[in-house]
């Protein structure tokens, strides 16, 4: 309560907030007075608190044995991380943009088996929480520490249930205590690195382990779980896969009989065979007059997405689910590109080929996926399988990776970038050989044809990411000539010099990364 000299008790909190709710008119004191009082009485109420009881010290965090990187790699991860132009690259558009060169980084230091730098886990972790790119290569270079890290922050809680990696070297396989005990405590990314690590050496006790606490799991993780059998599937996960097509949980049992699918001798796919081969020859095409109550148990869909037909939507499952080998006898003895060179009848050539599109990729078949391609010279609408990039792509994965580079090589050469970005990102890096030289033609010819290089920066990007630093020299003799340009494109020439110094910094800036990480 207000003092008559318009001062206020001493320890009275609540009179001072009624003060400044009623008015120190109607207390009978000062403004000037309630805020001095107020200040006294909260620096007491700061200083008056009572220390609580000190928390435990968390455990020390693991020792990773892994090396750490050479001082001047750790330097480029910290200016990688703090996404830092390098210096001397000129005007601001013609410097790299350093922080898509971060996932090459880790993955280079992957290689080589390099831990974090312990003072940058943290912006690691960062880094990877704002780009999930990043997570599976940042976590398994940040490693235990990492994990340690992320039980300590919330906002690097993603860490602990990350599907591959990052949490430092898992039990022996061979030590059976020591599994079962991590398999039954440990955290989601622990036991899939565990339950990778017990695969790569036994199939059947990876099965057994997975199958030990299968009814207990929640359905995300054993959609997850299931995912990871995709490394090394085999037909001694037929038991276990059949098993899961009467799962409780819908997308469990689609995922079964996908991987069930993928195994052409497998008992699905037999009877995904028999269905197909009643629906498809070559004299005429009868789709399903319905879907049974076997369809549905092995993973077919019952009802089309908006647009398609019922009995076109279960065509397609049922051709792409049955083994790519059961087309040879019944088409005569024909090879795969003369099957899909014949002409389908009733109009169902579109449906049957994108089906087997995805047996091709489902079942890895590089035969098959050939004769689908086509030439790459040819018109992408004439292709004899699909015109879709996303399934060219898709087909292009199964392919041994010299293949691959050459084919899409050859379609750059024919076709030029336009098209090329899908394709160019399932070649491996960097590119080598035929295939930088063509991107590196492509590129040449875009600008003398008088086009602006943002029309290609998808393909620019990539450039600076996959060529191989090797053809920095070449470029550099290119950008000397960019002034000659058509009339009619005023400012192209500035901005082709400006495309391809940045191209050339990258490139530059790539090849020295990869030299620092070497180990010495």
């Amino acid at each position: 309560m207000g003092k008559a000299d318009g001062t206020y008790a001493e320890g009275d909190w609540e009179a001072l907030v009624t003060a400044a709710l009623l008015g120190t008119e109607r207390r009978g004191g000062t403004p000037e007075a309630l805020l001095d009082a107020a200040a006294v009485q909260t620096l007491r109420r700061r200083a008056g608190l009572r220390p609580a009881a000190a928390a435990r010290l968390p455990e020390p965090a693991p020792r990773d044995p892994r090396p750490a990187p050479p001082e001047a790699a750790r330097r480029r991860l910290a200016q990688l991380l703090a996404g830092r132009t390098s210096g001397g690259a000129g005007r601001r558009g013609a410097a790299p943009d350093l922080t898509e060169l971060l996932p090459q980084w880790l993955a280079a230091a992957g290689r080589h088996g390099y831990r974090a730098p312990s003072a940058l886990v943290p912006a690691l972790l960062d880094a990877a929480r704002a780009r999930t790119d990043l997570r599976p290569q940042a976590l398994a270079l940040a490693g235990a520490r990492g994990l340690w890290l992320a039980r300590l922050n919330p906002e690097w809680r993603f860490a602990l249930r990350g599907a591959a990696g990052g949490t430092g070297a898992p039990p022996d396989p061979a030590d059976a205590e020591a599994v079962t005990r991590l398999w039954e405590e440990g955290l989601f990314a622990e036991r899939v690195a565990l339950l990778g690590a017990v695969r790569a050496r036994d199939t059947a006790a990876a099965t057994r382990l997975l199958a030990s606490t299968w009814a207990t799991e929640r359905a995300e993780d054993r959609l997850m779980f299931l995912d990871s059998l995709r490394t090394g599937l085999s037909m001694a996960d037929e038991p276990f896969l059949e098993a899961a097509l009467g799962d409780r949980s819908r997308n469990v049992r689609a995922t079964a009989a996908e991987l069930l699918s993928a195994l052409p001798e497998s008992a699905l796919a037999g009877r995904m065979a028999e269905r197909a081969l009643a629906c498809v020859g070559p004299e005429a095409v009868e789709p399903p007059a319905e879907c049974d109550a076997g369809m549905l148990r092995d993973g077919v869909v019952e009802r089309p997405p908006a647009g398609r037909g019922e009995r076109a939507w279960w065509l397609g499952q049922v051709v792409d689910a049955a083994p790519l080998s059961c087309w040879r006898d019944r088409f005569g003895g024909l090879e795969p590109a003369e099957i899909v060179a014949l002409p389908v009848p009733d109009g169902w050539a579109e449906e049957i080929h994108a089906a087997w599109c995805r047996a091709a990729v489902r079942q890895g078949d590089p035969r098959w996926s050939k004769a689908l391609l086509g030439a790459a010279s040819a018109p992408p609408a004439a292709g004899p399988g699909t015109a879709s990039l996303a399934e060219r792509a898709k087909l292009l994965e199964t392919l041994p990776e010299g293949e691959r580079a050459e084919w899409v090589a050859e379609f750059v050469r024919a076709h030029g970038l336009s098209e090329a970005f899908q394709l160019l990102g399932v070649c491996r890096v960097p590119w080598a050989g035929a295939l930088g030289r063509a991107v590196v033609d492509a590129l040449d010819s875009a600008r003398l044809a008088g086009g602006y290089p943002w029309s290609f920066s998808g393909v620019m990007g990539l450039a600076e990411r996959c060529l191989d630093p090797a053809e920095a020299g070449r470029l550099e003799g290119l950008t000397a000539g960019v002034s000659d340009v058509p009339e009619g494109s005023p400012g192209a020439s500035a901005y082709w010099a400006e495309a391809f110094q940045r191209l050339v910094a990258t490139l530059r800036v790539r090849a020295e990364m990869l030299a620092e990480l070497a180990p010495s």
